[in-house]
């Protein structure tokens, strides 16, 4: 005799979900969640921007800059000012803080501590992950992936607990 297919229980309503900004669409009804840019703190997301910005010229200045250069075999005198990379740098920060407050309104995190996990897990998990196997397939090396992947892995946690807390 066969045995009946097996399927997956239905998601429970939730009722205090009703007052979430994602309560009522159609993909969250269906088990799903739809990422929607409306109803962001545009505020904070420009705040959690400059933050990560300026993290960076911190960490490649004071903190890290030598160690950085020596990783990537040059000196200070190589590197020519361009105002290029650091416009890329900033809309770079702005579409990963955008992306972290789509992440952090859709799963409902409101706490310090949600916004540094979820920044944990988007730094490490999506971001030094990818950076390692380019580090891997360009031989850049171990110093220069631990410092670069570093630098966003400490950004994406300000960035989440910023956003988080500052819904």
């Amino acid at each position: 005799m066969a045995e009946p297919p097996r399927t997956l229980p239905a998601v429970p309503k939730v009722k205090d979900w009703k007052e979430r900004s994602y309560h009522n669409k159609p993909m969250l009804n269906q088990g799903g969640v739809m990422l929607e840019l409306t109803g962001l703190n545009w505020l904070a997301i420009l705040v959690a921007t400059v933050a990560g910005f300026a993290l960076g010229g911190i960490w490649y200045g004071p903190i890290f800059g030598e160690a950085w250069l020596a990783a990537l075999g040059k000196t200070a005198d190589q590197i020519q000012p361009s105002a290029t990379p650091f416009v890329i740098s900033f809309f770079t920060s702005l579409v990963t803080a955008i992306v972290l407050a789509m992440f952090i309104s859709a799963l409902n995190i409101s706490t310090l501590g949600g916004g540094i996990s979820i920044g944990l897990l988007v730094g490490i998990g999506f971001i030094a992950t990818a950076m390692a196997s380019d580090s891997a397939f360009g031989d850049t090396g171990l110093k220069l992936w631990l410092i670069q992947s570093g630098y966003r892995v400490l950004y994406s946690v300000l960035m989440g607990a910023i956003l988080a807390v500052w819904r």
